[in-house]
């Protein structure tokens, strides 16, 4: 047995052991229980809820844990859309995904890639009648095919492909003995890996194809490419009458050197040379059609000026006039369009839609606004930009798409729910029709959520939330941890958080706020950290602890500090400007910037965080006045980091192997955990036991240091202890 099958075999027992010790699914009736790490393997996640057109049944992904543990399974199910049924399963797949509506909702479209182990990993375009029988395969693309799109007669699928001619010729070709392919890279550009993915193929950009639905007992036709080049294409609309295809794309071979990314253009569907629709200096997000097919609304954010934090906007344009003929319905308000709440309950795979949805009479627009740690849906009017709400509430819209008559299949989620089905009228009353953990969720006794405000050094007010463990004493002084964000511009709010509601069960009260550089607040509380990040932020933070202390919440010598990216530079650097922790633990950080502007899959070449690069002399002692590791010597607290080996987004040699490395010189208490194949995304769609022994490492950090209590495996001589992957 090689050393690499030894490791397997032990993870994948280690997942066993996990599985065999999770509770059974609480019965609702019985005495409820705290929620622990290892219930995540029981969770359902509900993703890309997709209406039919006619309102009466909703599809969406179903996202479940592998039986090892190490992996997700996605299948697509449906559910009536007046919830009179239990969720269904339409498709046996474990890898399914995307499905899409046909225009009379007769046919359910959707991308099957094959199970874990296959021959051929490339994922392909089926097809499902409602009428009954089996799903069937429409294409056999070259690389695969995804994210479908119907004609508007229902004839023809346009969908994306990375595939060249060559490797479609190669495809028809009858079988011979494979020739291994080099696997040298020439990298020439600026940005050529990103998290999650590897290196960047530059050599295959996506492209958009149709394929024409065969007649009855007819082979499928073979697939046609409608655009071409050195750039990538994505996000097809097909124009109503069906002779174009929208879609965006970066058309510059170095888009980085300028502000201006995704623009919208058009193409015949039949093929030829694209025709830019949009541009805005910016950002240009998927197109949504209104319903004469004459305008279009985006939701996008203008490049100037180089901001930290750019607020997103929504827009309209009209598709008959030209590049410059948009309109942006909300640049006199300072609302932040579809913008979400940071949580480690998304669904990890699946995704799903938050486009702008207009409404029947092509008079108003709906979309997601973030507003003080709260996402609900909003209508604007397409004349005037005027606003009204139409779901409110403490909740996350997630994801949502609409019916022909208007009515919206969303999902939301709230500070002790994942997301949740629900359909929601013309009106906004939202009816929950799904929820797949019901009888699970009903077994826990959970933490709620206690929204609190706090002024910060300067006076400004500062929003947080407060995580209590169930039944604490009234009056009684708690261990407090202090969770950080990343982003940094994201925000906490009122969604569910499983690793919050695990830290409470054990005892720690969990204060988690949106400094100043959080989104939901406007875009001038946003970007006020702009070329002083981290600075103020810090001073918010550490003012919401003074403030439970004060409260006489938290007990001040029982204090922890944790976050990750963005929340981890925060980490970083909160410990070198004080001792007021017992324990920290910084996750996937940054030490020291100026490594990270060479490293990072993305460049900040651009004045959005700093004003130029590093090497610069101007820019030297801005870069190290920022970096937490020019103040390392100054740390006492025992400092506990986590990384994610295949982590492009804050690569570990410029973050947590530098501040491990420099307080080992220091002889200070750290250690270091690392997770293999895990990208920047380990804490929210990471594998699931890699996942589970993370919280757990995190949790046996604050009790040996907060606590005082006796933890093996964080001393010399105790590695091979894994002492927190065995608590129970």
């Amino acid at each position: 047995m090689t050393r690499r099958d030894f490791r397997l075999t032990a993870l994948i027992l280690l997942a066993s052991t996990v599985l065999a010790a999770a509770p059974a699914p609480a019965d609702g009736g019985g005495a409820k229980r705290l929620m622990d790490a290892k219930d995540l393997l029981q969770f359902h996640w509900l993703a890309d809820p997709r209406i039919s057109p006619d309102g009466e049944r909703v599809a969406f992904v179903r996202v479940a844990v592998d039986g090892e543990g190490a992996g997700y399974e996605t299948s697509i199910w449906w559910v009536p859309s007046d919830g009179s049924k239990p969720p269904q399963a339409l498709t046996r797949g474990t890898r399914d995904g995307q499905p899409r509506w046909s225009p009379d909702g007769g046919r359910l479209a959707f991308v099957r890639a094959p199970a874990k182990g296959a021959k051929d990993g490339s994922p392909q375009i089926w097809i499902l009648d409602f009428a009954g029988g089996e799903p069937w395969q429409l294409t056999d693309q070259a690389r695969g095919a995804g994210s479908p799109a119907w004609s508007p007669d229902g004839q023809t699928l346009a969908f994306v492909s990375e595939a060249t001619e060559e490797d479609v010729a190669q495809k028809a070709k009858p079988p011979e003995k494979p020739v291994k392919e080099s696997d040298v890279t020439v990298t020439t550009r600026a940005v050529y890996r990103f998290n999650g993915g590897g290196t960047l193929d530059y050599a295959r950009p996506d492209h958009l194809w149709t394929v024409a639905l065969p007649a009855p007992g007819a082979k499928p036709a073979a697939a046609r490419r409608v655009t071409s080049g050195l750039f990538a294409d994505g996000a097809p609309t097909w124009s109503r009458d069906g002779k174009s295809l929208y879609f965006t794309a970066t058309r510059s071979l170095e888009g980085y050197y300028d502000t201006n990314q995704d623009e919208a253009w058009s193409v015949p569907a039949s093929g030829g040379e694209p025709v830019r629709l949009v541009t805005i200096g910016g950002n240009v997000g998927s197109l949504s059609l209104s319903p004469d097919g004459r305008d279009a609304a985006f939701v996008g954010a203008p490049g100037k000026p180089v901001l930290s934090c750019t607020q997103q906007d929504l827009w309209v344009t009209g598709l008959d006039g030209g590049p410059g003929a948009q309109r942006n319905l909300t640049g006199a308000l300072d609302v932040e369009v579809g913008e979400g709440i940071s949580s480690d309950q998304h669904p990890p795979r699946g995704g799903g839609a938050d486009d702008p949805l207009w409404t029947p009479d092509g008079k108003s627009l709906i979309v997601k606004v973030g507003r003080q740690g709260r996402s609900n849906l909003e209508r604007f009017d397409v004349a005037t930009g005027a606003v009204t709400p139409l779901t409110k509430g403490d909740q996350e819209a997630i994801a949502y798409t609409m019916a022909r008559d208007g009515r919206i299949a969303a999902t939301f989620s709230t500070g002790t729910r994942p997301a949740e089905l629900y359909l929601v009228s013309t009106s906004g009353e939202q009816k929950r029709i799904a929820s797949l953990d019901e009888e699970l969720f009903a077994g826990f006794d959970l933490a709620e959520p206690e929204e609190v405000w706090y002024p910060s050094f300067d006076g400004k007010k500062i929003q947080a939330w407060l995580l209590r463990p169930p039944h604490a004493a009234a009056g009684t002084k708690l261990p407090l941890i202090l969770y950080i964000h990343g982003g940094p511009h994201s925000a906490y709010g009122w969604t569910f958080f499983h690793e919050f509601q695990y830290l409470a069960a054990k005892g720690y009260a969990v204060l988690y706020p949106n400094p100043r550089g959080s989104t939901s607040y406007g875009e001038s509380f946003c970007n006020s950290i702009q070329y002083k990040y981290p600075g103020d932020d810090a001073k918010d933070l550490l003012a919401g602890v003074d403030a439970m202390v004060e409260r006489g919440i938290a007990d001040p010598a029982r204090l922890g500090v944790t976050g990750g990216s963005g929340g981890g530079v925060l980490t970083n650097w909160i410990v070198t400007q004080t001792d007021r922790f017992k324990a920290a633990v910084s996750q996937r950080s940054i030490a020291d910037w100026s490594d990270f502007w060479y490293t990072a899959d993305f460049w900040l070449n651009q004045p959005m965080w700093f004003r130029g690069a590093p090497f610069e002399a101007a820019q030297k002692a801005d870069f190290a006045a920022r970096s937490p590791i020019t103040f390392v010597e100054r740390i006492k607290t025992p400092l506990m980091l986590i990384e994610g080996n295949a982590d492009l987004r804050t690569p570990p040699a410029a973050g947590g192997e530098q501040m491990f490395r420099a307080l080992k010189y220091l002889h200070r208490p750290t250690a270091m955990v690392r997770f293999p194949d895990e990208s920047h995304e380990l804490s929210r769609s990471g594998q699931p036991w890699h996942r589970i022994e993370r919280m757990r490492h995190i949790a046996a950090w604050f009790d040996k240091y907060v606590l005082g209590e006796k933890v093996p495996g964080y001393e010399v001589g105790e590695e091979g202890q894994a002492a927190a992957s065995k608590r129970e």
